[in-house]
Order: structure tokens, then C-alpha cells, then sequence
């Protein structure tokens, strides 16, 4: 009767540590993913390869937010953002997420084991970069950049089950949302800084220090202009630059939010980005179509 009274509130933590309850992470990491397919198929990529990939996204990104929260299970309890969640709270043990991980990362694999050889090979990497990614902040002012990596690491995986292949347009893609995601990554870590600095966590809002909004927008530049380009090397069309101007609107929007560097605002800013996301994905398919 215990067990059974405790299945309600444990399926509740399980949900809060893979953050199903906050989809932003999967729609930052769904949109880019979007990108390499629509661009690798010159319009409308193959539907089972789009089911599987958005399957594969939100499983993938629960994985690594469970392996985030174990990496920092020590250190969130110091954290206000981060203090109630399962693991500081002892809502979910060690073991349990462990355990969650693990079933995560297999079911990830399966799915993608109903793709082609080449993409199956570019899992491994996937899996490495989602693992390894939450322990840089203990050894590197850039954890930013390694969650770049694991979050662009799709494009090519997306890419490769859409055409076989991994064209040159691929890692043109990978850099432009690298770029991107250093940019509004380091927007979220802004939320955090003050607890950081005092725990010992590194991050590139603290790396950046007093330059962080301008180095952010620097970012945000370079990923509007290497956006432009990419328009202009498939003859996109106007539609494409007008979705592009709205990305900009968004870009400067957010500059708005993090001039002062409030906790609140900047994490406004960070989830604004997922309009950005869409407005490309948007921008992209119908540059295509039209």
C-alpha cells in the first residue's frame, strides 16, 4: 500500500528530472535538427525520418538533462534556481537516475538503429558528447561551447539518414547553430552567475564577464550573417530574409532583456530563443517550397 501511494509523487520526480514539464530544451534541440533535414532534402525530408528524430530529440535531451542533474546533484541544492529539484531534494536517488538514463540512452539507440549504417555510427558520438557535456563546468570556463557540440550533433545525424551521406553544407549548419546556441546558452547561464561564482561552477557568463552582452551579440551577428549566406547559396527567396528580419527583431529584443542583467529577464531571454528557432525552421521550408 506504501509503494503504491509513493508510484504518484516518484513518476512526478522522474517527470521534473528529464524536465518534460519545460520543453524548451527539446525545441532548441528539435529546431536545428529541422534545419539539416529540410536543407539535406531541399524541402520536405521523409516523414518516418522526421518522427524518428523528434522521438529521439525529446529522449535524448530528458537523457541529458538526467545526467546534468547527477553531474550536479551535489552542488544544485546551492543553487536557487536549482535547489528543489529531485536529486538535491532526495525525490529520486543517484541510482534511480542512473537507472533513467541508462533506459533513455537505450531506447534513443533503438530508434535509431531503424536508421541508416552511417547514422547509427554517428550515434556513438552523440551519446559521448551528451554524457560528458554536464562535467565540463568543474574544468573549463566553456561548458557552453560542449553543449554546442552535443546540441549540434543532430544535424549531421539528421542529415546522414535523410541523403546516406554527409555533405560539406552538414558542418556549415553544425557551426551556425553552435554559434547560436553559445550565444543563448551563455544568456542562461547569465540566470545563474552570482550562485556560480560562489560554488566554484564555471560558465562562459562568468568567462565573459563585463563583455557578456556584447559578446552575445556578437554571436547573434555572426549567426544572422552565416544565415544570410546559406539563403544565398540555395537561392532561398525573399520570404526566407523576411523570417530572417525576424530573427534579428528577436535578437535585439533579447539584447533588450539582459541590458541589466536581471535573473528573471535574461531567462526570459534564453527561452525567447525558441521563436528563433521556428521563425528559421519556418524560413527554411518555405524558401524551399515557394
Amino acid at each position: 500500500m506504501n509503494g503504491s501511494s509513493k508510484l504518484p509523487s516518484k513518476v512526478k520526480a522522474y517527470w521534473q528530472l528529464t524536465r518534460m514539464n519545460r520543453p524548451i530544451g527539446s525545441l532548441l534541440l528539435l529546431w536545428p535538427t529541422l534545419w539539416a533535414l529540410i536543407v539535406a532534402a531541399e524541402g520536405l525530408p521523409r516523414w518516418d525520418v522526421v518522427v524518428v528524430f523528434t522521438l529521439g530529440v525529446i529522449l535524448m535531451r530528458s537523457a541529458g538533462c538526467v545526467i546534468n542533474d547527477f553531474a550536479d546533484r551535489k552542488v544544485d541544492g546551492h543553487v536557487k534556481r536549482t535547489k528543489d529539484r529531485p536529486l538535491p531534494s532526495g525525490a529520486v536517488s543517484s541510482r534511480e537516475a542512473v537507472g533513467l538514463f541508462l533506459v533513455l540512452g537505450v531506447v534513443s539507440f533503438l530508434l535509431v538503429l531503424t536508421m541508416n549504417p552511417l547514422t547509427i555510427k554517428l550515434s556513438f558520438a552523440g551519446i559521448v558528447l551528451a554524457f560528458i557535456y554536464p562535467f565540463m563546468k568543474r574544468y573549463t570556463h566553456l561548458p557552453q561551447l560542449f553543449l554546442a557540440l552535443a546540441f549540434s550533433w543532430a544535424i549531421p545525424m539528421a542529415w546522414a539518414a535523410q541523403t546516406n551521406e554527409l555533405a560539406l553544407m552538414v558542418w556549415y549548419l553544425f557551426v551556425i547553430n553552435a554559434v547560436w546556441t553559445i550565444a543563448y546558452d551563455t544568456q542562461y547561464a547569465m540566470v545563474d552567475r552570482d550562485d556560480d561564482v560562489k560554488i566554484g561552477i564555471k560558465s562562459t557568463a562568468i568567462l565573459f564577464g563585463r563583455f557578456d552582452k556584447m559578446i552575445i551579440g556578437a554571436l547573434q551577428l555572426v549567426t544572422l550573417i552565416m544565415l544570410m549566406l546559406l539563403g544565398d547559396y540555395y537561392a532561398l527567396g525573399t520570404i526566407f530574409y523576411w523570417t530572417l528580419l525576424i530573427v534579428g527583431g528577436l535578437f535585439v529584443f533579447q539584447q533588450h532583456l539582459i541590458r541589466h542583467r536581471e535573473r528573471s529577464s535574461c531567462f526570459t531571454a534564453f527561452l525567447n530563443n525558441n521563436y528563433v528557432g521556428m521563425a528559421i525552421t519556418i524560413g527554411l521550408l518555405l524558401g524551399f517550397l515557394i
